[in-house]
């Protein structure tokens, strides 16, 4: 009976996933749009930030008991950039995406155009949705994130980082988009950099923020659709065609 039980939860589970993704595709196929259904993951990182903070002073009062240790750290090194968990690797940022993809379970699309159908967008923060997108010949990482930025009153923030250093970000213009009952909304700018960290980022507002009431009259039944296109930004295209 429990495992009856489990099955049929997890049949129901694949049905809504399904019938999530045909509502997308049924919305968005006229523009040959491929479109990517993405589950919530509620964050780690705070919670593991604590542990590491209180791991941390008690590795630092054992430390001072013995001989002190000198550490040589590569400058061209960089933390994971994954904002869901407060991960200890450091890498080159050659080797980011491969971390992202096999330790943290990250997928990839491909295409100039894609849309992002986040799901369950009702679930209290702090919540994530998180894919890589590949395009023009580089990763980018798209986070969506809801949090409380003043108690009691979450709010939606969707960015669009380059995995590559902040001369490479400035080659290129993303833009957000939401469509849904006559009604438009649009972000477009120059991605950051994932050197420069994604709470960086929502701290300084530098991203498309959508309040409860706002993301509600885009949303589907829960559900999210956002339009994601890249481009090579004017002012470099124009110089390379010099």
């Amino acid at each position: 009976m429990l495992f009856f039980t489990q099955c049929f939860g997890a049949v129901l589970d694949l049905i809504h996933l399904r019938f999530q993704h045909y509502k997308a595709k049924r919305v968005f196929s006229a523009a040959g749009q491929l479109v990517c259904v993405v589950n919530p993951t509620h964050s780690l990182k705070y919670v593991s930030n604590r542990h590491a903070v209180g791991q941390t002073s008690t590795e630092q009062g054992s430390l001072h008991s013995h001989h002190p240790l000198e550490t040589v750290h590569d400058p061209q090194l960089i933390p994971c950039m994954c904002p869901l968990f407060s991960c200890q690797w450091e890498g080159h940022v050659e080797v980011v995406v491969s971390h992202l993809r096999q330790t943290h379970r990250i997928n990839i699309l491909h295409g100039a155009e894609i849309v992002f159908l986040a799901t369950d967008m009702h679930l209290p923060a702090p919540t994530d949705w998180i894919i890589m997108h590949s395009c023009l010949g580089h990763y980018f990482l798209l986070v969506i994130r809801k949090q409380e930025k003043y108690e009691g009153h979450p709010q939606f923030f969707a960015t669009m980082m380059l995995i590559g250093t902040p001369t490479q970000a400035d080659n290129f213009t993303y833009r957000l988009e939401l469509n849904r009952n006559q009604r438009r909304l649009k972000w477009e700018a120059t991605p950051r950099s994932v050197l420069e960290c994604v709470d960086s980022v929502i701290s300084d507002g530098d991203c498309l923020v959508l309040n409860t009431s706002l993301a509600q009259l885009f949303s589907d039944n829960g559900s999210l659709a956002i339009g994601i296109a890249i481009t090579v930004s004017k002012v470099h295209a124009a110089e390379a065609e010099m």
